[in-house]
């Protein structure tokens, strides 16, 4: 690993093209955390230089995203470090200078191929990208047909021999024969650059000492090297991460997409995960810590213990079940108050006006894994379901249909004038189950089945009565007593 001298700084460079993919918010993460933990700056730039992909709001959905996860930012869109504009579209006079600059001394050149004829050399066989036709252009046609406005790039001069290295700190030492290199466009014909040479120019400027960003870039950079060393920039640190792949429902394991499940931060949330959950479950995916096995980590914890060492060059698996116990902890870890905050809206827009919410949410509290499994677990209490004589039959229990009926039409007047809160009412059905010779286990079952017309519920027998309330839960007790003896 290299020796870092100088205080570290970093950037997240997204492009607006949509959603916030949880492998983006990841490299964020990364390089966030490495920022933070060298005590350095962190910098938010928007790369929209592709105007073609331009998604409109999905700038504010990157700086929400950050805002919402706690990654803040020391330089970026509103936050003027003194290296902007931090949006690339803003920076286009910049980059044409520093094409030019290059075209000046050599390291690239204009090139006025049309379209129509880079599309025959695609379709071409046996030759694979661009063919270099305007590499050797005398000074004088290119000075002519600039000056007759012909539409035309700037591209890269790659070396047509020897080969390009350069030093990942996750992946060590990286070679690429230059012979396996394009020249690659840095210049658009409409006057914007490409990712390939703006990304280059704007970390120079900005000061960025780690680039932080994931392995498919990994055979690219010795280009991005060589725009280093044409310059005579100092090149900065690379730090490349593994893959983040999904199992499919075969069990095969191919690349994080859509066709895994819900791929996008927002999709997270709108599924029902907390913020700090999704932040805390990806920040183990390619990176552990090296002294414990620690899983739940603040955002302070994580800055205290991340280190670049201790990242993986193996490819991450997006686990659902994993990620739903990582939710389902942060979530017991909420006080009541909180998680009541958050439950609440839900259960108040399903459930009828004499159902306890506030108690129903100390019921879902510790048995929710995500907030968005909230509607299913009480669609017994939004609403009836049918009945099911079977559910009154349980091996545990030693129940029937039959008994049921039994323990229902014993118990059914106590409640009319019992105490209606749930200590009080256990306590009814314990003393009754004693004093009929029902085992307490029977008397539950036959309560909680004939008010719940469900076999899981959150919360016991009585713990229902008290959430349904009197009036609705006796009702439910009338009509199961009827439904039985039918």
């Amino acid at each position: 690993m290299t020796e870092h001298n100088k205080a570290i700084v970093t950037r997240f460079a997204p492009s607006p093209t949509g959603y916030m993919h949880i492998g983006n918010l990841r490299t964020a993460l990364y390089a966030w955390l490495l920022a933070r933990s060298g005590q350095g700056r962190f910098i938010l730039r928007i790369e929209d230089t592709d105007q073609e992909r331009l998604v409109p709001g999905a700038v504010q959905v990157i700086m929400d995203t950050l805002r919402i996860t706690g990654l803040d930012y020391d330089e970026g869109p509103g936050v003027d470090g003194g290296h902007g504009p931090y949006v690339q579209s803003e920076r286009k006079e910049i980059y044409r200078e520093y094409a030019e600059k290059l075209v000046a001394q050599g390291d690239a050149y204009y090139c006025f191929c049309t379209p129509e004829r880079l599309q025959t050399l695609h379709d071409a066989a046996g030759i694979g990208g661009y063919d270099r036709h305007c590499r050797e252009l005398s000074t004088d046609e290119v000075a002519r047909r600039l000056a007759a406005g012909e539409p035309h790039v700037i591209r890269q001069k790659i070396p047509l021999e020897g080969e390009t290295s350069y030093y990942d700190e996750v992946f060590g030492q990286i070679t690429l024969a230059n012979s396996d290199m394009q020249d690659q466009i840095l210049l658009k014909a409409d006057g914007f650059p490409t990712y390939n040479f703006a990304h280059v120019v704007d970390d120079h400027l900005m000061g960025v000492t780690h680039v932080v960003r994931g392995s498919e870039y990994l055979t690219s950079t010795p280009k991005y090297a060589l725009l280093y060393d044409a310059f005579g920039w100092e090149r900065p640190h690379y730090v490349h991460l593994p893959l983040l792949m999904g199992r499919g429902e075969d069990g095969k394991v191919s690349k994080l997409s859509k066709r895994h499940g819900a791929v996008s931060f927002q999709d997270l949330l709108a599924a029902g995960y907390l913020p700090q959950a999704v932040l805390n479950y990806i920040a183990l995916l390619g990176w552990c810590p090296k002294d414990n096995n620690q899983e739940i980590f603040s955002l302070d914890e994580l800055i205290a213990s991340f280190s670049i060492d201790a990242i993986s060059k193996s490819p991450a698996i997006f686990d659902y079940d994993k990620l739903n116990w990582f939710n389902s902890e942060y979530i017991k870890a909420l006080s009541p108050a909180e998680f009541a905050e958050r439950a609440l809206p839900q259960l108040k827009a399903i459930c009828p006006p004499y159902v306890d919410t506030a108690k129903l949410a100390a019921l879902l509290h510790t048995r929710v894994s995500t907030l968005a499994e909230i509607p299913a677990m009480v669609d017994f209490i939004a609403a009836r379901l049918p009945f099911d004589a079977a559910l009154y039959a349980n091996k545990k229990n030693k129940t029937t249909p039959e008994l049921c009926a039994e323990i229902l039409t014993g118990v059914r007047p106590l409640l009319s004038d019992a105490v209606w809160q749930n200590d009080a009412l256990f306590a009814l059905l314990k003393d009754y189950a004693a004093a009929s010779g029902y085992k307490a286990g029977a008397v539950m079952w036959a309560v909680r089945v004939a008010v719940a017309r469900k076999a899981i519920t959150p919360g016991g027998a009585t713990e229902l009565l008290e959430v349904l309330g009197r009036e609705e839960a006796l009702e439910r007790i009338d009509q199961a007593l009827q439904e039985l003896a039918e």
